[in-house]
């Protein structure tokens, strides 16, 4: 499966998920982010063009050099300075209380330890600065829960260990996140296990 998740699947979700609906999430969750950004999961840069003015520099933490490489052109395009800083989101080189405010998009569900991820995204971010977030995680009914157990594993082998039950407020006010704004909602278009979103913002005290 190697081969399958460094050379195949970054091309799949660059395409699968750079439509109206995501743009529609993607601004929504970018509004408000202002300074030095540091952003879990950059992909292939899909946010890039919702960074509101405000940014002034981004720091990307992302594993795949394809996802990278394939982010090339929104970052050239985008008049901000972007840097690839890392490559693990579990294990952030920044010093503590160094960033404005963080991004993490459809991101948490693939990290091995999200709580670990949590917790230096909350080590890293300044007293009061917001984790700005939305994911796909554990459904509010638990009719679709049932549904997203069945086939979690199937989805970790297909989409490179995602996976449909993260509990998205519970790990983020486990790791000592205040939620100060959350949309909890069935993604339109697509079946309700997977479109179980979580969009808002998390302080960091």
């Amino acid at each position: 499966m190697h081969f399958y998740d460094e050379r195949v699947l970054p091309r799949i979700i660059n395409l699968a998920c750079d439509n109206r609906q995501f743009a529609t999430l993607r601004r929504r969750v970018c509004a408000g982010l202002a300074g030095h950004v540091v952003e879990i999961g950059f992909g292939s840069g899909l946010n890039v063009p919702f960074y509101p003015p405000a940014v002034t520099r981004v720091a990307a933490v992302e594993p795949s050099g394809l996802g990278w490489k394939l982010a090339g052109r929104r970052i050239a395009a985008a008049g901000i300075p972007v840097q690839r800083a890392g490559l693990d989101g579990q294990s952030l080189s920044f010093a503590d209380a160094s960033y404005d405010a963080a991004l993490s998009t459809w991101t948490l569900c693939t990290i091995p330890d999200p709580a670990a991820a949590l917790r230096e995204v909350r080590r890293v971010l300044k007293p009061g600065a917001a984790l700005h977030f939305v994911e796909h995680g554990l459904a509010p009914d638990e009719s679709v829960r049932r549904w997203q157990r069945r086939l979690d594993p199937l989805e970790q082998r297909l989409a490179g260990g995602c996976r449909f039950t993260q509990p998205i407020a519970e790990l983020l006010t486990t790791a000592g996140f205040t939620i100060t704004q959350i949309d909890v909602f069935y993604q339109k278009g697509v079946p309700k296990f997977t479109g179980a979103y979580s969009l808002g913002t998390a302080v960091s005290p």
